[in-house]
């Protein structure tokens, strides 16, 4: 594998814990990328958190033109709505982890269709904040 592996979240994710426990679980974004760093070993991670589409678009451009050996994405509510971030993602052209906490489907129905998942090599979902750990062990079985 060559080049880190870039995990990229979206709106709302700095709220891990405190939003909604009961959907979401009480596991902070912290202790998420704690996960993240000890399922990578080796492996470099570059973790991130932005509120807001445009940022998000330019971290995938910075990946896009980097050494990203691959994206894992929680896009967060930009999952159902944000054509800049499919388009980003598009350009990307290396494995592409759409990530969930929740179960989408199982999840009122504006939450069912996900622009990302068009263009994402696997979709993890549903298994809580344990679900970056395997996405990240599933991104090193990707890139071999």
């Amino acid at each position: 594998m060559s080049g880190p592996i870039h995990v990229l979240n979206g709106p709302n994710l700095n709220r891990l814990g405190k939003r909604e426990p009961e959907i979401y679980g009480r596991t902070t974004l912290a202790e998420v990328e704690a996960m993240c760093r000890e399922a990578a070993g080796d492996s470099e991670i570059v973790f991130r958190q932005t509120n807001w589409e445009g940022q998000l678009v330019d971290w995938i451009h910075e990946a896009t033109d980097g050494d990203a050996a691959g994206i894992v994405i929680n896009p967060a509510g930009l999952t159902f709505t944000s054509i800049p971030v499919l388009d980003a993602l598009k350009m990307f052209g290396r494995p592409i982890i759409e990530l969930h906490i929740t179960n989408i489907h199982r999840r009122d129905a504006i939450y069912h269709r996900s622009l990302v998942s068009t263009v994402a090599t696997a979709v993890i979902a549903g298994l809580g904040a344990r679900g970056y750990a395997t996405a990240i062990r599933s991104m090193h079985d990707l890139l071999g």
